[in-house]
This record gives structure tokens, sequence and C-alpha cells, in this order.
């Protein structure tokens, strides 16, 4: 496994970065927001979301973070890789470390986030629900996602 692979637990005075990943990944991805609900969202995520999460990351060889997702209760609230390192694994590393380690097996998409939607059906996941608005009651619809439990080889 590449050393950029290895997860790390982020610490409080990584915030800022965190955020500017946040925005990078978002802007490349989220199209369909307008600027200022992403400038609304960037302030929600520094200042509460990721206080209300398990955070882990991933790192380049300078140290800088690559990627990052936080867990609460079973469920992945964020997943996020910075533009300038899509296609890595970086994503799909991080989201198997949630799913072994973090117990967690769900998490919500944007239905117009297409390229993250098709990454998770590809790492197993299936659609078991649907929002008309997101977290904040705005018209940005999400898909409830859980992962198909695999049959043990074992039993």
């Amino acid at each position: 496994m590449g050393k950029h692979l290895v997860v790390h637990t982020p610490r409080a005075n990584d915030y800022a970065e965190l955020t500017n990943l946040w925005e990078a990944s978002v802007r490349a991805t989220h199209h369909f927001l307008p600027d200022s609900y992403v400038a609304l969202l960037r302030e929600l995520v520094e200042k509460h979301y990721l206080d209300a999460v398990m955070l882990i990351c991933c790192k380049d060889e300078r140290q800088r973070i690559t990627g990052f997702a936080g867990v609460a209760a079973g469920k992945i609230e964020m997943l996020f890789i910075h533009p300038d390192f899509r296609g890595r694994g970086i994503g799909k590393r991080l989201l198997l470390f949630a799913l072994d380690n973090l117990n967690a097996d769900q998490l919500d998409v944007n239905e117009q986030n297409e390229q993250a939607f098709g990454f998770y059906m590809k790492q197993g996941f299936e659609v078991v629900g649907r929002s008309e608005v997101d977290g904040m009651g705005q018209p940005y619809p999400l898909l409830h996602l859980r992962r198909i439990q695999r049959q043990s080889a074992r039993a």
C-alpha cells in the first residue's frame, strides 16, 4: 500500500486545512450548489461539522491532507478528496477504513453529484431511500445509501 494511503487521525489544528480541502472538493464536484450556499456550508463545516464526527484522513509525502472522512453513529457523514488527488485510491481507502474499522455502512450523497454516486455504487452500496431536500432543508435531493451485506465465505 502506498504511503499516501495510510490513515491518520487529524487534530483540531488541521481544521483550516480540512475546511479548505472540503471547499476545493465541493467546488470541483458540486456544480449545482450556488456560491452563497457553499460559503454558508463552509462556515458550518469549520465551526460545527468537523467537531461532530470522528475524523480520518490521508496525507501526501509532504504531510498535506489529500482526503478525509467523518463518521458518526454508523454513518459516513463526509468523504472529500482534494481535486488534485482524485483517482488515486484515497477515497476508496478512507471508505473501506470507515466500513471495516468504524462500523459505518450508511451514507447520503447528493443526487446531482453523479461522480460520487457512481463511486459508491462501484464500492457495493445500494440506494435505500431518497430525500427531496438536503440536511439544511434546501432543494438538493439526497440519496440514502447502505453497503450491501456480503455473505461471508466462512459461513
